[in-house]
């Protein structure tokens, strides 16, 4: 199984960064946190990298649920979604597929949680 799922954009990296977030709030998702890796890249080791963003995303009620079910969810979460431009115009969206990674959890209700958000990701890459 895939931990992951994505979509290659035609866009400049900025553009897709904004594409993916309206995607994401259209599903009820907010972002929580941006991880900007190159300018971290840059500034904790003095490399150069290419643009990649980090974007935690949220949607609080399947959040909340998820904690009501299961109190140490919070290690899994916020949902991971990646921004990256290996090529100039060439931009990979990847969002983390939660069914995926909430396999190793024995608890039904946080399955049937992740089902529901895969979901709602999917429309979200789909979308773009």
């Amino acid at each position: 199984m895939e931990y992951y799922f994505s979509k290659i954009l035609n866009e400049s990296f900025d553009k897709a960064v904004q594409k993916v977030t309206d995607s994401l709030k259209a599903e009820g998702f907010g972002i929580l946190t941006e991880i900007d890796m190159k300018a971290t890249l840059k500034k904790k080791l003095d490399v150069d990298f290419y643009n990649y963003k980090i974007l935690g995303a949220c949607n609080p009620p399947f959040a909340y649920r998820a904690l009501l079910a299961e109190d140490k969810i919070g290690t899994m979460l916020p949902c991971n979604v990646i921004v990256q431009e290996k090529v100039p115009g060439l931009v990979e969206v990847s969002a983390v597929d939660p069914a995926a990674s909430m396999k190793a959890i024995e608890n039904e209700e946080v399955h049937d949680i992740a089902i529901e958000i895969r979901a709602r990701l999917q429309k979200v890459i789909e979308a773009l």
